[in-house]
C-alpha cells in the first residue's frame, strides 16, 4: 500500500487482523477459587499472535495519528527482548511504515529472536550504549532524534503516552461484567493508567480497584510514571502497585518462577512467561493465599500478552 494513503482506525485494525473484543475467562484452580473469591481472565493475548495485548491498545490511536498525517518513518525504543518493538516493527512493516528501533545494549553480534524479526521487517535498528539510552525522555536528545530523522513521529519505550492511555481505557468497555479489583503487571505505567482513568468515568466501577504487579525494581519511578500520564494526584488514586513480585528486576525470573508459568499453563490452557503475565499470576496466587483481598471478591487479572518475550 501506498504510506500516503491515509487509514481509519477501522481499516487499520482490519489490515492488521486484530480480533477484538478478546475474551473473559474463569481460572478453576487450586488457589485461585478461595472464599469465595472469583478470578477472571481478560485474554488479551488472543488480541493478535504478534501485536499481542496491551501493545495494540497502546499502539492504536498513535498508529492512526501517523495515518492521518502522512507519517513516513516512526522512531522509538526497547531492549533486546522488547515487545514493545516487536509489535510495532510488525505494524510498521504492514502498514508501509519506516521504523527505526533505538535499542539499549549491542546486540549486533548476536541478535535475539525479536531482533531477527525486525529485521525480516525492514527496521532500521541503531544499538546503543546504557548511557545514550537512558537519554531517551530527555528534551535535547529528542530533538537530535528528530533533525536527525525529519518528519519522523517519536514514540516512547513501551508505547506509553497520552494516545496510549485512551487505547487501554477501551478495555473497560469490552467488559461483560463489573470487578472489584483489575490486577495488570507494570513496567512502563500506560495500561495501568488507561485503566485508572476508565474506572474513573464509569459508575459501575466506582468502588473498583486497580492493582498493579510491578515486574521491575522500580518503586516511586512506577509510580511517577503512572502519575505523569494521568496527570492527577496519586494520593486520591483508584490505584496502587505493588512492588513484592519483581523477582529482582525486569526480565529477571527463577526456575521456580518458569516452573510455575509451565504448570499454570497445564492447569488452565492460558500460556504465560516469566517478563510480565508469569509475574502477574505468581503475585496474584501469593496474595490471594496472604488473605489480601476481601472474601466474595470477583477480580479481573488483565493477561497483556508479550508472550514472544519467552523465546
Amino acid at each position: 500500500m501506498s504510506v500516503y494513503k491515509t487509514l481509519n482506525l477501522q481499516s487499520i485494525t482490519a489490515q492488521l487482523n486484530i480480533a477484538t473484543p478478546s475474551a473473559e475467562s474463569t481460572i478453576q484452580s487450586d488457589w485461585a477459587n478461595q472464599n469465595g473469591i472469583t478470578l477472571t481472565v481478560k485474554r488479551d493475548d488472543l488480541l493478535h499472535p504478534v501485536i499481542s495485548g496491551n501493545k495494540w491498545r497502546k499502539l492504536k490511536y498513535a498508529l492512526k495519528a501517523a495515518s492521518k498525517a502522512k507519517v513516513q518513518h516512526i522512531v522509538s525504543f526497547g531492549g533486546g527482548f522488547s515487545n514493545h518493538l516487536h509489535a510495532l516493527g510488525y505494524c510498521c512493516h504492514h502498514l508501509g511504515i519506516q521504523l527505526t528501533a533505538i535499542v539499549r545494549g549491542d546486540y549486533s553480534l548476536k541478535p535475539t529472536p525479536m531482533l531477527l524479526d525486525l529485521m525480516t521487517w525492514q527496521t532500521n535498528i541503531q544499538y546503543v550504549d546504557r548511557k545514550i539510552y537512558q537519554q531517551r525522555s530527555e528534551l535535547d536528545y529528542l530533538q537530535s532524534l528528530q533533525q536527525q530523522y525529519p518528519g519522523a513521529s517519536i514514540i516512547p519505550e513501551g508505547g506509553s503516552q497520552l494516545l496510549a492511555v485512551q487505547g487501554v481505557s477501551e478495555i473497560i468497555d469490552e467488559l461483560n461484567d463489573t470487578y472489584d479489583y483489575i490486577v495488570a503487571p507494570v513496567a512502563s505505567g500506560g495500561t495501568l493508567a488507561g485503566l485508572s482513568s476508565a474506572i474513573g468515568k464509569k459508575k459501575a466501577f466506582s468502588n473498583c480497584q486497580i492493582l498493579g504487579i510491578g515486574v521491575l525494581k522500580g518503586e516511586g519511578y512506577l509510580e511517577q510514571l503512572v502519575d505523569d500520564l494521568l496527570e492527577v494526584d496519586s494520593s486520591q488514586a483508584n490505584w496502587q502497585i505493588n512492588h513484592d513480585f519483581h523477582f529482582g528486576g525486569y526480565a529477571k525470573s527463577t526456575n521456580e518462577l518458569r516452573q510455575f508459568c509451565q504448570v499454570f499453563y497445564q492447569q488452565t490452557t492460558i500460556p504465560i512467561e516469566p517478563v510480565y503475565s508469569g509475574k502477574l499470576f505468581w503475585g496474584l496466587r501469593a496474595l490471594l493465599k496472604a488473605g489480601y483481598f476481601p472474601q466474595n471478591s470477583r477480580i479481573l487479572a488483565l493477561h497483556t500478552g508479550g508472550l514472544q518475550g519467552a523465546r
